[in-house]
C-alpha cells in the first residue's frame, strides 16, 4: 500500500513539474492585453500607458488588441474563453465586469466565475461633455435646456452597457429627463460625432475628454465625482452646481478562470511595479486617472471589490429601466 502511495506521489510530481516550470519561465513570449473597446477610447489610452511599462518589467512585449462590441463584452468574452496560461488577459472596467452583469439580461459571461482577478489599477472620473455650440454654460443651464429639448436631444456612449452609457443614465435620471441614447463601438467614434455636432452630449471618461476639453473641441459641463479632478481643476463637480450625482469607472486586469497561482502572482507583481513607476503615475494623473493604493491592487482585494461593485450597480440599473437584451 505504501509503495503504491509513493508511486502515486512520484507520478503526481512528474506531472506537476512542467506546470511549475512554465510558471517560473512566464512569460517566455509576448503577452496580449485585450482592450474590450475601440482604439482611442479611455480604456485604450490607459491600457497603452500601462502596457508599455508592463512589457519592460516582464521582459516581453505586451501586444495591445482592441476588440470592441457589446459594451466591452465581446473582448472580455474572448479572454474568458482563452487558455488560462497567462498570455491573454483583459483590461476590464466597471462596465465590462460589474454593471454589465445586471445591464444585460443574458450577459456573455459571469464576471466572478469566469475570470481570475489579478489587480485593480486605477479609478477614473466621468465628465459631462457637450457639443461646443450648445448654448449653455454650466450644469443649471444644461438641465434647463435638456428639459425643454428632451425630444430631440441625443447622447452617445462607447456602447450599450458601457460606463459612458450608465454615466449618462445616472445624469439623465438626476436631471429628470429621458433622452435618446446613441451607442457606438467605442468612445473614440462617439467623441468624433460629438465634435461634429451629430450628438448633443457624452458622459465621457476624463482621460479621453481632457484633451478635447482643453482644445475647445467640446464643452465641459460638470464632473461626476464628489471632488474636482486634478486633471481639470477648474471644472466644478455636479454637486457644486446643485445637482449631486456620481459616476466613475475603474480599470482592472483579469486572466481567464483557472490561471496558475504562480502566473497570477507574477503578473500582479509586475502590474504593481508598473503602477508604482513615477512616469506612469504622472502620465495617468495628467489623464485624470488616479492610481489606487498598493493595498487595493491585490488579487484578493479585486475579487472582493468586484462582488461589491456588481451589487452596488444592480439596483440603479434595474430602477432606470436600462436593461438590454
Amino acid at each position: 500500500m505504501l509503495k503504491k502511495l509513493l508511486l502515486a506521489a512520484m507520478a503526481a510530481g512528474i506531472v506537476a513539474v512542467p506546470g511549475i516550470a512554465a510558471a517560473q519561465d512566464y512569460p517566455s513570449r509576448p503577452v496580449t492585453m485585450i482592450i474590450p473597446f475601440a482604439a482611442g477610447g479611455p480604456t485604450d489610452v490607459l491600457g497603452r500607458v500601462v502596457g508599455q511599462r508592463l512589457g519592460e518589467i516582464l521582459g516581453q512585449q505586451v501586444v495591445i488588441e482592441n476588440v470592441g462590441g457589446a459594451g466591452g463584452q465581446t473582448g472580455s468574452k474572448r479572454v474568458a474563453d482563452a487558455k488560462p496560461d497567462g498570455y491573454t488577459f483583459v483590461l476590464g472596467t466597471v462596465g465590462t465586469h460589474a454593471q454589465g452583469q445586471t445591464l444585460y439580461k443574458k450577459p456573455l459571461y459571469n464576471s466572478v466565475e469566469d475570470f481570475t482577478p489579478v489587480a485593480l489599477l486605477a479609478e477614473v472620473p466621468i465628465a459631462i461633455t457637450a457639443r461646443k455650440d450648445l448654448q449653455v454654460n454650466g450644469l443649471k443651464e444644461f438641465v434647463e435646456y435638456a428639459k425643454k429639448n428632451r425630444d430631440k436631444m441625443t447622447f452617445g456612449s462607447a456602447g450599450a452597457g458601457s460606463a459612458t452609457h450608465l454615466g449618462c443614465v445616472v445624469a439623465t435620471m438626476a436631471m429628470g429627463t429621458d433622452i435618446t441614447h446613441v451607442p457606438y463601438r467605442g468612445t473614440g467614434p462617439a467623441m468624433q460625432d460629438l465634435q461634429g455636432g451629430r450628438i448633443d452630449f457624452l458622459c465621457e471618461i476624463i482621460s479621453t475628454a481632457k484633451p478635447h476639453i482643453d482644445s475647445g473641441a467640446v464643452k465641459a459641463i460638470a464632473i461626476m465625482t464628489k471632488e474636482r479632478s486634478p486633471a481639470l481643476p477648474n471644472l466644478p463637480t455636479a454637486a457644486e452646481q446643485g445637482l449631486p450625482m456620481e459616476a466613475y469607472t475603474w480599470n482592472a486586469v483579469f486572466l481567464p478562470k483557472g490561471a496558475p497561482e504562480a502566473v497570477v502572482k507574477k503578473l500582479a507583481d509586475a502590474l504593481n511595479q508598473t503602477m508604482d513607476t513615477p512616469a506612469v503615475k504622472e502620465r495617468l494623473a495628467g489623464l485624470g486617472a488616479m492610481v489606487v493604493p498598493a493595498d487595493r491592487r491585490t488579487p484578493a482585494y479585486l475579487q472582493k471589490f468586484l462582488k461589491e461593485e456588481i451589487a452596488k450597480w444592480r439596483e440603479p440599473i434595474l430602477k432606470s429601466g436600462a436593461q438590454v437584451d
